[in-house]
């Protein structure tokens, strides 16, 4: 049986502001800290806007947007973030992390499970700085958090079986299907997907197609998006990040090097949908 009652998030971007709003219309006490209050508040515009589009396809009422709404709370200092189960959705950066961690295990129970939602660290590394590092698994999540119905539980070497079992139980209950993975760097999808966006900058690259020419063929076998879009909606800044992890962790291997030409958007401010341009303008 899971203990878990209460949720912290870290992180009120795009997947940090996804996944609180699962969590709260689960019915969980959720609670967000951003260190960006700018950041807080448009998260909270968009869980709304989120939950208004629900409305209008039928998958849910207004009073069931009123209660999420009710359950989401905001704190201002991180060491203010106390729930029994925290999961972490910032910057894809080993030292922020372990950072971010080693302050919340001091200030929240030692029964309290600190989940990362990493889509590339292993999470032995993570856990690594920290007292209590039987406490800490992977919880991935995947873009839109609040549609996406697929997410990964990552098990470090430390990670205590317990742990693994409560996780398992509280994705079900915020209707999600959870997929167990081993600690390898990118998992399962990032580690298959990777070379969908890598594969795709080498063609544009090689000057073989245009964007859109590669996104209309893909997505004419089936995909629901091509990789330029997908990147623009994950955020181009954020997939390149993942891609450079990767390739560190796999020893540069040349499979995984990351693009120059996601670099020179990521250096002129073109992050995809969230700053209004990316590969497209929007």
């Amino acid at each position: 049986m899971s203990t878990i009652k209460s949720v912290g998030v870290i992180g009120a971007g795009t997947m940090g502001l996804g996944i609180a709003q699962v969590c709260a219309t689960a019915g969980y006490p959720t609670f967000i800290f951003d260190a960006d209050k700018n950041v807080v508040e448009k998260a909270l515009q968009a869980i709304e806007k989120n939950l208004d589009k629900g409305i209008e396809k039928g998958k849910l009422d207004s009073s069931q947007k009123t209660a999420t709404l009710e359950k989401l709370q905001f704190v201002e200092e991180l060491e203010q973030l106390k729930a029994d189960l925290i999961i972490e959705a910032i910057i894809e950066r080993l030292e922020i992390k372990q950072q971010v961690f080693r302050i919340l295990e001091k200030v929240n129970s030692p029964y309290s499970i600190l989940a990362t939602n990493t889509s590339s660290i292993p999470i032995t590394q993570i856990a690594s700085s920290l007292k209590n590092p039987e406490r800490v698994i992977g919880l991935h999540f995947f873009n839109p958090a609040h549609i996406m119905k697929l997410v990964e539980v990552i098990s470090g070497a430390t990670t205590d079986q317990s742990v693994v079992d409560q996780i398992v139980l509280f994705t079900k209950t915020i209707g999600k299907v959870p997929v167990l993975a081993a600690d390898s760097p990118g998992f399962i999808v990032n580690r298959v997907a990777r070379h969908f966006y890598v594969e795709s900058l080498k063609v544009l690259e090689e000057g073989v197609s245009d964007i859109e020419g590669i996104d209309r063929l893909v997505e004419a076998t089936g995909f629901k998006m091509g990789p330029f879009r997908l990147m623009d909606l994950i955020g181009v800044d954020t997939n390149l990040s993942v891609t450079k992890s990767m390739f560190n962790a796999f020893h540069q291997d040349s499979k995984f090097r990351p693009s120059r030409i996601q670099q020179q958007k990521v250096d002129a401010g073109h992050h995809g949908r969230k700053t209004g341009r990316g590969f497209y303008k929007y």
